[in-house]
């Protein structure tokens, strides 16, 4: 009746340099940072664990996710949840509409991934399509983005004995992108903003664990192994950016995982297998609202531009963390400007300080 078959399901994927956000795997010869896994030389420099403290969150029961392929009418589903009609906001350069709830507005492009939530920008599995004078979204971007968003709770973590993981991106001899100013390298950056943090946190109730506190090169599987030991409610890994030789790239980025069944916003060239289904695929929903709240804290406190929140695959220190785990890109140490910035400390304190209030 709606000519559905005609939808292609797959639109072009975003190819973008960067920082070393990779698996735990060979990396190619391009990357900007290996992942030299120095621990069996230089042992991780942690201090004994304590008890772990057990958290308030419900056990979560890891199933394999049946994806979803079919197409649904937007205006019908939301004429449903008794939300307002959608709006057609404009038809030039591209048509775009909204939708809205009690928890805030969406706003899609007609042929494009990229979506807009609260002023936040946010990427699609698969572009909308306009066919038979409605607009239909794919099921699986209204059940992992537009449900969490527009339907969902609040994400809320615990009242007392909260647990948080941070995750200074690189390290040793993996020293991640080199700053274009003067050869600084992202470890350094990474480490000083988590140092920033953690007193910010604990202000706020939060217990706050470190993967590492000085230059040491942890594996990413250690880093994963280390929330998990600590039993983290959520984890969050710091990177700054790179698009060398590129210098004119910039802005902020946050990301978390790729539900089962969709594309990835990020590659980096390696395999995106839509049919993996990995443990921290059990909370997409919470990753998406994490990173929203996040994204959305540190853009006003920056006044950086803004390249969304996204979704990616390889992450190697998502992959397997069982609580809502997101990845912050601060900025771009291969712009100049904004390199300037990185370097200095009242950005990366602004930054924290960002992270911290989100988390209130």
């Amino acid at each position: 009746m709606f000519k559905l078959a005609g939808i292609i399901f797959c639109g072009a994927l975003v190819f973008l340099a960067g920082c070393a956000t990779q698996p735990d795997e060979p990396l190619p010869a391009n990357w900007s940072a290996p992942n030299v896994d120095q621990t069996a030389q230089n042992p991780p420099q942690w201090k004994p664990i304590p008890p772990p403290v057990k958290t308030n969150l419900p056990p979560v029961k890891i199933v394999k996710a049946a994806p979803v392929y079919t197409w649904t009418s937007l205006d019908r589903w939301a004429a449903e949840q008794k939300f307002s009609s959608l709006e057609k906001l404009a038809n030039s350069p591209v048509t775009t509409y909204s939708v809205s709830s009690q928890n805030g507005v969406m706003v899609l492009e007609i042929g494009g991934r990229e979506a807009m939530w609260n002023g936040v920008e946010i990427n699609l599995g698969f572009a909308p399509e306009f066919i038979d004078g409605q607009v239909f979204v794919h099921g699986l971007d209204l059940q992992k983005n537009l449900e969490p968003l527009l339907l969902g709770e609040p994400l809320e973590f615990p009242a007392t004995n909260r647990v948080i993981v941070i995750d200074p991106g690189h390290g040793g001899m993996n020293s991640g992108t080199i700053c274009v100013l003067d050869g600084r390298p992202e470890k350094e950056f990474t480490l000083d903003l988590a140092r920033r943090l953690k007193p910010l946190l604990e202000a706020g109730g939060w217990r706050v664990f470190l993967t590492r506190t000085n230059d040491t090169d942890i594996s990413l599987s250690n880093r994963v192994a280390f929330a998990e030991a600590h039993h983290a409610d959520c984890f969050i890994s710091l990177h700054f950016n790179s698009a060398a030789p590129d210098k004119k790239q910039s802005g902020l980025e946050t990301y978390c995982l790729t539900p089962t069944g969709m594309p990835s916003t990020l590659t980096r060239g390696y395999a995106d297998p839509l049919i993996e289904n990995l443990p921290n695929n059990a909370f997409d929903a919470q990753n998406l609202q994490f990173a929203v709240r996040l994204q959305n804290s540190i853009l006003h406190a920056s006044g950086e531009a803004d390249r969304g929140v996204r979704r990616a695959r390889f992450i190697g220190v998502l992959r397997g963390q069982k609580r809502p785990a997101i990845l912050i890109e601060g900025g771009y140490l291969s712009n100049p400007a904004e390199a300037e910035k990185i370097e200095n400390p009242e950005f990366r304190q602004k930054l924290a300080e960002a992270v911290a209030a989100a988390l209130k």
